[in-house]
Order: C-alpha cells, then structure tokens, then sequence
C-alpha cells in the first residue's frame, strides 16, 4: 500500500509538471533565431587562421560568381594596413600589391623578406587585443540619399560639367570609407540591398594610425611602392603607387615637398600638357574623390609633378599614371599628414626618357 501511494504521488507530479493536462507534452525548449549570415560572415574572417605556409592563388575578383574571398588574404590586409604596411585597396586577392605590402612588413620588423604569409608573418602580425578586422555596418539614412554623380571616368570634358567628383552610388561611398573595393564587399554580402537604409553589411575596420614623423619618401617604379622613412633610416610605411610610364614618365632623382592641398581643383591645361582633350582648352575640374587627383595633392618642386589621391583605388600598382605618383586616397591622405614642406622625395628604379609634366 505503501508502494501504490509512492507511484501515486510520482503520478500527481508528473502531471503538475505538464501542467495539469491529461496526456499533454513538456513544452518544448524555444528554437534558437536562424543564424544571421552577416554576423557569420564577419565572425568567420575575425576568427580566420593561417592553416599552411603559403596563401593559394585567389580567383580575379571581376569575375562573375567566382570570387570567393579567402578570410585569411581579407584579414591578412587588414592587419597590414594597421602595420603601415599597406595593401592598398582590401580586395581579398592575393596578388602582387599583398606580397609588396608582405615584404614591407618583413623589413620594417626584421623578418627575412621572401613576401610569403607564412606562420611566421601571420602572428606578428596579430597583435593581442587588437579591435576585429571587420564588423557589421548598418547603412543610414545619410549614406543612401546622397548626394550622387554620374561616374564619367576619365572624360574630363564631362568631368568639368559636374558641380562636384563625388561619389557615383553608395556602394562606392561605403567601400571607399572601408578601404575596400566594390567587388570585395559585394561578395561580402551577396544580394545586399546598398540603396535600402537599414541594410547590413559585412565591412572592413582598418583603423589605421597615424604615421610617425617622415624624413625622407622613396619613389620605387620598379617596384610600384612608395616608401616612407624617418630620421633613423627605418622604414614607417609603405604603399603601393602607380608611378609614370614610358611615354610620360616621373621625374628622376631628388625632389622636395612644396606643400599639401586637400580637396584640390584640379586643371587641365593644354598649353602645359601633351595628353587629353587638347581641343577643349583649358577645364577646371572641381573637388571630391573622383577628381582626378583625389583627396589630396602633395606638390612636388618639379613644376607640374606630385604625389596625390585617385579615384580608382582598384588600379593602383598596377597601371601607369601621366607621371605623378598615385595613390589611394586614404593612403595619400595618410601619407600627407606626416610631410613637412621640404621632405626629400628620391625617384629611385626609373626607366630612360624625358620627363613630361601631367598627373
């Protein structure tokens, strides 16, 4: 009797726990919210490893449905970028301006200099307690209304209409802000909707500091890098450029900083210049990035030269110029605020040829 009481009371629980209905379940446990993809993504690339020594090819980024940004290369840029030694533009390929920005971080911390993200390279690289590499952004109101402009390239015909050389969408608003280029953080967040206040996106953190006091810049051609040293000869920073041409060349040896303009207009003028639209006359080609020159113009004392900001980030190191260095923006912009007027500029690696004024 003393059992049956037992399992009765055992019963009487039972049911109290189910609440009381006869036959009815334990309520099951809530389901955990679908994991969101943005978060994911971003948590995959600030939790990337190097796993081997050497970083595979990576597909081109300008090729439909193919590019599939490894997390390490994304990351890897990052961090150089905060190292001053820059990759330029934060793309996710491993291509010739990762392996400069490698070398150059080899060498400005005494690392054997082979250009390889090895085991070696990658953990000096992550400094502890370092913020993450990307985040998730949310788009306001202010990044989709603009102002916007028609993105006319290199026509300066065109260009000289426009009341600004603003950005053309804010897609390109948003990568340019990120050091990023377009295709990156489209493959970042696939079917994102860039004109939709409120949209999520996947995004860079650079978060770069600033440069110390420069000495003295090397212009590399051969290289396709500009290198910034201080008094001690140790390099503080480096950057990929697109320096001269062979028809229209940068000017040799030693040269000296004249001066920094931010937000430059920029002229065209024919009567000084043997390339553009010549039957035109002279255009005057109001400020923003897409000017020609940029953000940022650092004169040279070789009338008509300088070092300045571009509105292609995607292209630099990698094309020709009309004999300036070029720059991305932020890097000119970087750059710039650690020059005096006065600062030696030395042209080293050039090529035969005249040197021909232009930007």
């Amino acid at each position: 009797m003393a059992r049956r009481g037992l399992l009765w009371m055992a019963a009487l629980a039972a049911l109290a726990a189910a609440g009381c209905g006869r036959g009815q379940q334990a309520a099951a446990p809530p389901r955990a919210p679908p994991p969101d993809p943005v978060s994911a993504r971003v948590q995959a690339i600030n939790g990337a490893e190097l796993a081997g020594a050497i970083l595979p090819p990576t597909p081109a980024a300008t090729t439909p449905g193919l590019f599939q940004p490894d997390p390490v290369v994304v990351k890897a840029e990052v961090l150089l970028a905060r190292a001053h030694a820059s990759p330029g533009v934060i793309d996710g390929v491993a291509g010739t301006n990762l392996r400069r920005a490698i070398l150059a971080f080899e060498a400005m911390v005494g690392l054997p200099a082979d250009g390889q993200l090895t085991e070696t390279v990658w953990a000096r690289l992550k400094a502890p307690a370092s913020p993450p590499e990307f985040a998730v952004y949310t788009e306001s109101a202010a990044d989709v209304a603009g102002p916007f402009y028609p993105d006319v390239g290199e026509n300066f015909v065109a260009a000289a209409k426009l009341r600004a050389l603003g950005y053309s969408s804010p897609e390109e608003a948003i990568a340019a802000r990120f050091h990023m280029s377009e295709a990156l953080l489209e493959a970042l967040n696939p079917g994102a909707d860039f004109k939709a206040a409120g949209t999520r996106l996947a995004v860079a953190q650079p978060e770069v500091p600033a440069l110390p006091p420069v000495d003295h810049v090397q212009v590399d051609k051969a290289q396709a890098s500009l290198r910034a040293y201080d008094a001690q000869g140790a390099m503080v920073g480096s950057f990929p450029a697109t320096v001269g041409s062979v028809e229209r060349p940068s000017p040799r040896g030693v040269h000296k900083v004249v001066g920094v303009s931010l937000d430059p207009v920029y002229v065209y003028d024919p009567a000084k210049l043997t390339w553009g639209p010549k039957g035109h006359g002279k255009l005057t080609i109001r400020p923003g990035p897409n000017n020609p020159v940029g953000l940022v113009w650092i004169a040279l004392n070789a009338p008509g030269y300088g070092i300045h900001g571009s509105p292609r980030p995607d292209k630099i190191g990698k094309t020709a110029s009309h004999g300036c260095v070029r720059l991305t923006n932020w890097d000119a912009l970087l750059l710039s605020s650690a020059l005096k007027p006065g600062t030696p500029v030395v042209f080293v690696h050039q090529r035969g040829g005249a040197a021909a004024p232009g930007g």
